[in-house]
């Protein structure tokens, strides 16, 4: 949505949030993203998380080298330009 209907239907799309994240496109500046509470608490403490890749189990492992992208993202890879690891 634009910021514009933001301000327009603002208690329709706070409530929106509460189940799934809001994006707010503008002109003249880059977008965001209107999330819960909930929502944003559980991605900073995501942030914070740290995991060896010993304690990681051998199945959790095999599964992530073979995991592979839906074809219905595919189109994602695009994102990613020429980054390579």
């Amino acid at each position: 949505m634009t910021s514009a209907e933001l301000r327009k239907r603002f208690g329709q799309y706070q409530e929106a949030a509460q189940n799934e994240p809001v994006s707010i496109t503008s002109d003249d500046q880059g977008g965001l993203v209107l999330l819960s509470a909930k929502e944003y608490e559980r991605l900073k403490r995501r942030d914070r998380e740290v995991r060896r890749v010993e304690d990681m189990g051998e199945d959790f492992l095999q599964a992530l080298a073979t995991a592979e992208v839906p074809a219905e993202h595919a189109h994602l890879d695009a994102e990613l330009g020429d980054w390579r690891p």
